[in-house]
């Protein structure tokens, strides 16, 4: 090749060189875009999206068994144990061929898990089908000073402000600034948390609003205006003339 020929190729190399990136560069570029990539696709994926703290199993609990609920348990292969029971008061049920087995608390997934283990000693494989056929409808209790104090029925997701207007709303001798919420776990009664209902309706924010649970029980005690009150004389303190 000619000192001229060699020439153009040098030029022709060194401007290639100027214009394109460097490997690093591309290798950063392409680093960048598969990341761009992944990030749409973690986005468009709902189970990569960032969950509340409060998820649909908090929000939406599963019924909890309780006595007196009435089960009726069959069994579509073998239909001789089909059987209809009654939870005693203890939590306890009887059953054909396995006695007697705890349930109280228990959700329906969780006894017919039970079930195919306690069948399952002398049955191949058994299909059991659980129904609730009686429960207790779910309840909350609003007690102290509100509009109309009582047992109302918890029908759908109710929170705490949904169920002080049902309730009648607060009366003028409400301390509505701590209204209490009490809820039952493991057979006992547990504070679960203070509210500030005076402040969350007047910032119009109930973003701390808390999701009711059947049996929950809301108490709103008596302000200490309304305490002293009774003691002060209802006509003025004026001297009269005689």
């Amino acid at each position: 090749m000619s000192g001229k020929g060699i020439g153009k190729a040098c030029t022709s190399v060194c401007l290639f060189l100027a214009l394109s990136p460097s490997a690093s560069g591309r290798q950063e570029s392409l680093a960048a875009a598969e990341r761009q990539k992944t990030e749409r696709a973690s986005l468009q994926n709902p189970e990569n999206l960032p969950r509340s703290s409060e998820g649909p199993a908090e929000r939406y609990p599963r019924y909890r068994l309780r006595p007196s609920d009435v089960l009726q348990i069959t069994f579509p292969i073998t239909p001789e144990y089909d059987q209809s029971v009654a939870i005693q008061p203890d939590g306890y049920i009887s059953l054909r061929g396995v006695g007697d087995i705890h349930v109280a608390g228990k959700s329906l997934p969780e006894l017919t898990e039970i079930l195919n283990n306690a069948y399952g000693h002398f049955l191949h494989d058994p299909v059991i089908n659980v129904e609730l056929k009686d429960f207790e409808k779910p309840y909350f209790i609003a007690g102290g000073q509100f509009g109309r104090p009582g047992k109302y029925d918890l029908r759908g997701d109710t929170t705490v402000a949904e169920a002080v207007a049902i309730a009648g709303g607060f009366t003028d001798k409400s301390k509505h600034s701590e209204v209490l919420l009490f809820r039952r776990v493991s057979g006992g009664w547990e504070e679960a948390r203070r509210l500030d209902m005076k402040q969350m309706l007047a910032n119009r924010d109930l973003a701390e609003d808390i999701h009711l649970q059947p049996g929950d029980l809301i108490y709103v005690p008596q302000n200490k205006l309304s305490k002293v009150r009774q003691f002060i004389p209802s006509t003025g303190l004026g001297m009269t003339v005689p």
